[in-house]
This record gives structure tokens, C-alpha cells and sequence, in this order.
């Protein structure tokens, strides 16, 4: 008896630690995702938008909650603004169906959920923009 009960009081702490971490970290304030891609892109200015950029390797690719996809290439990070983002979620899986051996407007990204594995949205891509660091004046 004592057993079982030394059990539930220690799956009880376990619960109520659970519940005191959840409550910890929602404590924090999370970021829109304008918030979150202006701090991403904070140092740096836009270029010339373009239609098409060559393919890369889609783990290299950031999905910005309901804003935007973020790719990095060298120094300059490419952020394409789809017209109807609202299916974007950073849980999920992206698979892409580009235009050759490209990524341009208009290509179609599905969303997949990542443990159930059914297709939550797509988006149509839009321009891609590069932004770079600003060239240092003396």
C-alpha cells in the first residue's frame, strides 16, 4: 500500500511540474511573424526583387508563422512573401514543386502536418527578395 501510494504522489509532482513548466514558457512572449522576420532581416537591406532563384536544399528553408519563407544563401537571406500566407506554420513539412531547376512565382508549396501527415494548405510563391548587409561608408 505505502507503494502505491509514494506512486501517485510521485506521478502527481510529475503532472503539477508539467503544468508549472507549460505555464514558464508560455510566460514568455511569443513573436509575430512580422516581429519575428523584421529581427531576421533587422541589419540588412532589400534588393531588387526577383522571379525565380535556383533550387536549394529545402532544410535550409524557414518558414515564418503566417508571413514568410526565408531561405539563406551565402550572406544574403531571400524572403518570399506569399499572397495568401495564412496556411504557413513552422510545424509543418513543406514539399515544393518548383519550376525546373528553379524556385519561382507562382510555384505551388503544399503543407504537410508533420505527424499526422495530411495536407494542411498550400501557398502560391511570390517575388523573391534578397537582403543584404549594408555596404560599410567611410
Amino acid at each position: 500500500m505505502h507503494t502505491a501510494t509514494t506512486r501517485l504522489g510521485a506521478i502527481a509532482l510529475a503532472i503539477a511540474s508539467l503544468g508549472l513548466a507549460a505555464t514558464t514558457a508560455d510566460a514568455r512572449p511569443r513573436l509575430t511573424g512580422e516581429e519575428e522576420l523584421a529581427k531576421i532581416i533587422q541589419d540588412r537591406v532589400p534588393g531588387k526583387p526577383t522571379d525565380c532563384i535556383s533550387q536549394f536544399d529545402g532544410r535550409d528553408m524557414q518558414v515564418i508563422d503566417k508571413t514568410a519563407l526565408v531561405y539563406r544563401s551565402g550572406g544574403t537571406i531571400w524572403v518570399n512573401r506569399p499572397a495568401d500566407p495564412h496556411s504557413l506554420d513552422s510545424d509543418d513539412i513543406l514539399v515544393t514543386y518548383p519550376t525546373g531547376s528553379q524556385f519561382c512565382r507562382l510555384d505551388r508549396v503544399q503543407t504537410v502536418d508533420r505527424s499526422g501527415h495530411f495536407v494542411t494548405g498550400f501557398v502560391m510563391l511570390g517575388d523573391f527578395v534578397p537582403y543584404r548587409r549594408a555596404a560599410a561608408t567611410d
